[in-house]
């Protein structure tokens, strides 16, 4: 029979019950994509639309995202195409200008003194003031876009609904690190999804976005975050879904899919999940923020178990049992999510990308919560 110390059984009480929270937050993702349907409607919305690239310094990539979205299976006279330039240091600006020939594209650039710190998000919200739609889509210049993607992720507006996520993919994959990325950010994408058919929108990807412009305004916009350099998808989600009555939905659809680069360093990888991450102790929802740093809580003591265990063989076999219970569900939604939408292939790397998933969050979430970033080759302080 083992002896335990008061210290050790209220520290294993409480890794039961950070895992217990995490099972239950996958077995909801999992339910949640369940729950999912494709869209079968083929009509055209009624509205006009206006998709919106917001860029800075996309020299290598303008001319690759221009093509991919005036080249949509989408009538051009239902929809305006909008690059907005955010103080671009680089050749992308005149680049963008030289190519152009489209009737339905506008060229912006955001005024110096206009909302200064919001980066990003000052350059999405002067295009919707100078937008013509009434469903505003915002995605990434250094985005690929099939040609039915526009056609595809409006399917899923009806009148009742008044955001839609849809998916984006890491299109390299030419090296081990890569794909890791490629699955790691499947994964992320699967739980969004998941999340949204359970009913509980939570996290999103301003890559692929679409939105009632008429909600935008209801709900204020980016008016409470302007400060924050991200936060223009999921905080707009989340008010629009605590605020209003309007349903959330995502784009279940592989020709929704929205392609990006991978990250090609480590530092980049780091600089981007520290800025994803610097957004989420600004949740409006507080239940919301404590279910987060739970999850975090859960991941932190798959580190500190190990350690412990050196001093205390239980907390060896509390860190087996545990670390087992994460890889089995985790595995089961990554698999089905790879099934739905993505490439099932990419399962065999789903392993040794658990190994370095935990130390990367346990840093990633700390840096970001109270660290600064590199963005888009400015340094943002927090």
């Amino acid at each position: 029979m083992i002896n335990l110390n008061s210290w050790e059984i209220s520290l294993l009480l409480i890794i039961l019950l950070l895992s217990f929270h995490y099972a239950n937050f996958l077995i909801s993702v999992f339910r949640g994509l369940n729950k999912l349907e494709p869209c079968d409607n083929e009509e055209i919305p009624e509205e006009f639309i206006s998709v919106i690239v917001p860029f800075r310094n996309e020299i290598s990539n303008i001319h690759n995202v221009y093509e991919s979205l005036v080249n949509q299976n989408y009538p051009q006279e239902k929809h305006e195409i909008i690059f907005v330039n955010d103080n671009s240091t680089d050749e992308s600006l005149k680049s963008l200008f030289e190519i152009n020939k489209s009737k339905n594209v506008k060229i912006l650039s955001v005024p110096e003194d206009y909302s200064k710190n919001a980066h990003k998000k000052r350059a999405i919200r002067y295009g919707i003031e100078n937008s013509k739609g009434e469903i505003i889509i915002t995605t990434d210049a250094d985005c690929i876009h099939n040609k039915n993607w526009l056609k595809s992720l409006l399917c899923f507006f009806d009148e009742h609904t008044a955001f839609v996520s849809g998916p984006v993919e890491f299109m390299d994959d030419s090296n081990v690190f890569q794909k890791m990325q490629k699955i790691e950010f499947a994964g992320l994408v699967i739980t969004g999804a998941g999340l949204i058919g359970n009913g509980n929108p939570t996290i999103c990807n301003a890559a692929n976005i679409a939105y009632r412009k008429k909600v935008f305004h209801q709900v204020g916009g980016f008016l409470h975050n302007m400060s924050l350099s991200s936060g223009d998808d999921e905080l707009l989600m989340q008010k629009i879904f605590q605020d209003t009555d309007y349903k959330i939905k995502f784009a279940f659809s592989k020709d929704a899919i929205v392609k990006t680069k991978a990250n090609s360093s480590l530092n980049q990888f780091y600089q981007q999940r520290k800025r994803w991450a610097s957004k989420g102790l600004f949740y409006k929802n507080k239940f919301l923020i404590i279910r987060l740093i739970l999850i975090y809580l859960f991941y932190l003591s798959l580190l500190i178990q190990p350690i412990i265990g050196m001093f205390s063989s239980i907390f060896l076999v509390s860190f087996i049992i545990t670390f087992a219970m994460k890889i089995l569900l985790e595995y089961v939604v990554i698999r089905k999510g790879l099934t739905l939408l993505f490439d099932i292939k990419l399962i065999k790397y789903f392993f040794i990308t658990e190994l370095f998933q935990i130390p990367y969050i346990v840093i990633v979430g700390l840096s970001g919560a109270f660290g600064n970033f590199v963005w888009k080759n400015r340094k943002v302080s927090r």
